[in-house]
């Protein structure tokens, strides 16, 4: 089959480690131009060296902040332009709602659903140029609302509505959006709830599995 979308420029976010760099390797694979962004730049390095493209453009910058979408903007307006954006950047969390913090709420509302929202607006002109694809790494926490999980499953609630009004408010500008759902991965932010895998009877994907399938949407 003939790739439709090959050397198309994609961009990651949280591309570091986990999901976002088992979709670098994927998207690599299928012979696209990426920019990965994260907030370290040595892990984006470390994904960068596994990657095939010399080309491969490596940004550290916080999407959770305006200066750091600013980078990114200019960043893609460097490579010229955009076709794909991947919103994974996000946080976990889990344990009793009544141990929640005011800061530790704040963050995760900040990271999970005010700066990809915020991204993928700044971004939708160049989308748009390209009728492009926006692509929210969501989760089946999303869907389902697990105990020791509200917060993380109402920051996914969020980004799952967030994606079916944007999917039909950009459908007319030639835009497709598409909402991922994966389940437990095996990744380093699996640590932080590592103790409720086995009582909650959760079963874990690898990143690469989570990847091959995600690229397939």
């Amino acid at each position: 089959m003939t790739e439709p979308l090959k050397d198309s420029i994609v961009l990651i976010t949280g591309a570091g480690s986990g999901i976002g760099r088992a979709l670098a390797q994927e998207a690599s694979r299928h012979g696209h131009r990426l920019i990965l962004v994260g907030r370290r730049p040595g892990p984006l390095q470390d994904t960068a060296d596994l990657l095939a493209r010399p080309d491969t453009l490596c940004l550290s910058a916080d999407i959770a902040t305006a200066e750091g979408r600013a980078a990114i903007v200019a960043a893609v307006a460097l490579a010229g332009g955009l076709d794909i954006l991947i919103n994974n950047a996000g946080s976990v969390a889990s344990g009793p709602i009544s141990a929640v913090g005011d800061a530790e709420l704040e963050q995760l509302i900040r990271t999970n659903v005010i700066a990809p929202i915020a991204l993928s607006r700044e971004l939708l002109p160049f989308l748009a140029e390209r009728h492009g694809q926006v692509v929210n790494v969501g989760s089946v926490f999303g869907d389902i609302a697990f105990p020791f999980f509200g917060l993380y499953s109402t920051s996914k609630f969020a980004m799952r509505g967030f994606s079916e009004a944007m999917r039909r408010e950009l459908a007319p500008k030639g835009i497709a959006v598409t909402y991922l759902a994966p389940r437990g991965t095996k990744t380093g932010a699996a640590d932080n709830f590592g103790a409720l895998v086995g009582p909650m009877g959760m079963k874990l994907d690898t990143p690469e599995a989570v990847a091959a399938r995600a690229w397939q949407a």
